[in-house]
């Protein structure tokens, strides 16, 4: 979808250019495997948070008044008390969640680079196709040891336009027009998000701390 919707010419691109489409596509690669490894690990509460450390640090490091900073340390205690990530002493899997953190990170700061220095979406779409080229072995080697069921194959597909495609592009376009810390501050719009989500579609109570 994203190849038909920027039509990226690769070849067009300077050095430098490609080189930042290289990082960005590293950097994708390496926050989904890092987090769904760490999730794996240590349970979605913690990776989460951990996850979350990244854009939340890069709103602290742009910081330059006192409520600007009073606002990203209430983002981090508001992700905390919404995932309430449970003590563990997995060491590799709190590594992979700070990884993922990292990754996030770099996410914001190159695609807000890229999206200074190419047009359109053709260094975001660009950056996205060579991350998935790159996992296409791994996804074929899983397919063959589990055959996933066409429900899983579904779900695979929405979670690739609703995860990936949109947010991509929107992402791309917000960054053009905000600040990087601002952008990052407002990541932390998702936890409360997820728990609309399970309190409207999936009938799970809230309890009072997440409230």
């Amino acid at each position: 979808m994203l190849l038909v919707i920027g039509q990226p010419r690769f070849r067009s691109f300077t050095w430098r250019q490609r080189g930042l489409v290289l990082l960005l596509a590293a950097g994708f690669g390496m926050t989904n495997l890092s987090v769904y490894a760490a999730i794996d690990r240590i349970g979605l509460g913690m990776a989460a948070t951990l996850e979350f450390l990244g854009p939340l640090a890069i709103a602290l490091a742009g910081s330059r008044r006192r409520v600007d900073m009073g606002c990203a340390v209430l983002a981090v205690a508001g992700v905390v008390a919404l995932m309430r990530p449970r003590p563990t002493t997995d060491h590799l899997g709190i590594g992979l969640g700070l990884l993922a953190a990292v990754g996030w990170a770099a996410y914001i700061l190159l695609n807000r680079s890229i999206g200074q220095r190419i047009p359109g979406t053709q260094g975001t779409d660009a950056a996205a196709v060579l991350s998935a080229v790159a996992f296409l072995p791994v996804g074929a080697s899983l397919a063959v040891h589990r055959t996933p069921s066409a429900g899983a194959l579904g779900a695979a597909v929405a979670a690739g336009v609703l995860s990936s495609v949109l947010p991509f592009l929107a992402d791309l376009f917000a960054l053009r027009r905000v600040p990087a810390e601002a952008f990052a501050l407002f990541m932390s719009i998702n936890p409360v998000l997820a728990a609309a989500v399970r309190a409207l579609v999936l009938g799970q109570r809230l309890d009072a701390v997440a409230w």
